[in-house]
């Protein structure tokens, strides 16, 4: 059975930093390219980064670049966010996918793309 779990959310303020991670299980990692989405109340789902499966393509939304890093380790089943600069505009829940490989990954901005995707973390940011 296929789990993607986060871990690390919670509340900072403007400013501040999170990382939050996602550990996969029931399958092989390294055949899955990963991305973060995030929702906010009252808003679509948005893309925020994503990044393939050997680790050595990222990609981010605009409004995260510079502040955010994506990465992985595939030796733990696991893949981040490290979430610098953090403005009131990034609270929402902050959710992790996974897609595999054979599909073509797009820069990994678009939900059909996922197979498989976690419960979700809350990120919350006060100013």
């Amino acid at each position: 059975q296929v789990q993607l779990l986060e871990a690390g959310g919670g509340l900072v303020q403007a400013g501040g930093s999170l990382r939050l991670s996602c550990a996969a299980s029931g399958v092989i990692f390294s055949d899955y390219n990963m991305g973060w989405f995030r929702q906010a109340p009252g808003k679509e789902r948005e893309f925020v980064a994503a990044i393939t499966r050997s680790g050595v393509f990222a990609y981010y939304v605009d409004s995260v670049k510079d502040r955010f890093t994506i990465s992985r380790d595939n030796a733990k089943n696991t893949f981040y966010l490290q979430m610098n600069s953090l403005k009131p505009e990034d609270t929402a829940i902050y959710y992790c996918a996974a897609a595999i490989y054979s599909r073509p990954f797009r820069g990994g901005a678009f939900r059909e793309t996922y197979d498989y995707w976690g419960q979700g973390t809350q990120v919350t940011v006060s100013s």
